[in-house]
């Protein structure tokens, strides 16, 4: 199917391949409905150069140990934590991190309910601009909050999460090395 061209996009991640079947855009977009990917870097890479209208959201965990706790539950979840893998997964993660700016939006998946509905006034601000499409009497709100996530309004607001990984706000490199900070979750 890769050599077909029959993927949006493809990565192996970890030694695992993913993709998003090419076709699965086509049916979404027949039936008018957005198409909404959970996707990493290399993923959006591929789709941002192939669809450069595509709407682009970058999620940040709030913190590296939030983000251990949760790659930690995950892989309990799974059948066991590798500590050696979950090690390997927050370095990449580090890394994937600084790639924020390549992204129109950034959301800070702090709290669940709050993300979602950031999450959800992106989609029907980008509606709005790119069809007309109405969004009822909360409109003005709607687009402010979707503004408030666009990269360029975002800086201040990203500066601590930033800082947590080590990276420098201003040029977006890694200051210093992803560590095993502080207690165990």
């Amino acid at each position: 199917m890769r050599d077909q061209g029959m993927f949006l996009e493809h990565a192996e991640v970890f030694g695992n391949y993913y993709g998003t079947a090419r076709h699965s855009l086509d049916d979404a977009r027949r039936q008018g409905h957005d198409l909404l990917l959970d996707i990493d870097v290399q993923g959006a890479a591929l789709v941002r150069k192939a669809m450069p209208e595509a709407v682009s959201i970058f999620v940040l965990p709030p913190t590296p140990k939030v983000l251990r706790t949760r790659l930690r539950n995950r892989s309990r979840a799974e059948g066991g934590v590798n500590e050696a893998e979950l090690y390997r997964r927050l370095s990449e993660a580090s890394k994937e991190i600084e790639k924020y700016r390549d992204y129109g939006y950034i959301l800070v998946n702090d709290i669940l309910d709050r993300t979602v509905a950031q999450l959800e006034a992106i989609v029907l601000a980008e509606r709005f601009y790119r069809n007309g499409e109405p969004i009822a009497v909360r409109s003005a709100r709607v687009l402010e909050v979707a503004a408030a996530c666009l990269l360029a309004n975002s800086r201040e607001r990203l500066k601590p999460v930033l800082e947590a990984f080590g990276i420098d706000g201003a040029n977006g490199q890694q200051q210093l090395p992803f560590g095993e900070d502080s207690d165990d979750d």
